[in-house]
């Protein structure tokens, strides 16, 4: 079981809610996310299959890291869909991210499917050894 992260809180996961008006037609999925933490910093690795690195927007509004990928459906001329398990659609994803987060150091990279975030700590946040002095 992983270990509780004061720095990012995770939103469950639950599909993106269908209340909310859409300007596109299409599916939109949560994308399954794995959390590390190393050191002083917290990288975040997101699946997200099908986007273009340029149909991916990341923003940091306040404590809520959104992230969210646009797929482009392809339709494919003089062809009959026989079967289909795979289902194209857009991404969202939410993070609140705590105080400790160095904000103006936050990267970002696309490569083979997977969006993957670094976080780093804010130096008043990362963990020091203090020395201690003999009197």
């Amino acid at each position: 079981m992983a270990k509780e992260n004061k720095e990012l809180e995770i939103q469950t996961k639950e599909p993106v809610d269908q209340e909310t008006e859409r300007t596109r037609e299409c599916r939109c999925f949560v994308p399954r996310a794995d959390i590390y933490e190393a050191g002083d910093k917290i990288f975040i690795a997101l699946d997200m299959p099908g986007i273009h690195e340029n149909a991916i927007e990341i923003t940091l509004e306040k404590d809520i890291l959104n992230i969210k990928g646009y797929t482009q459906i392809e339709e494919l001329e003089d062809y009959t869909l026989a079967f289909s398990e795979y289902e194209a659609g857009d991404y969202e994803r939410s993070f609140r991210i705590s105080d400790s987060i160095d904000r103006n150091k936050i990267e970002a990279v696309y490569k083979d499917g997977v969006l993957r975030l670094t976080l780093p700590k804010v130096e008043e946040a990362k963990a020091r050894k203090i020395e201690v002095r003999v009197d």
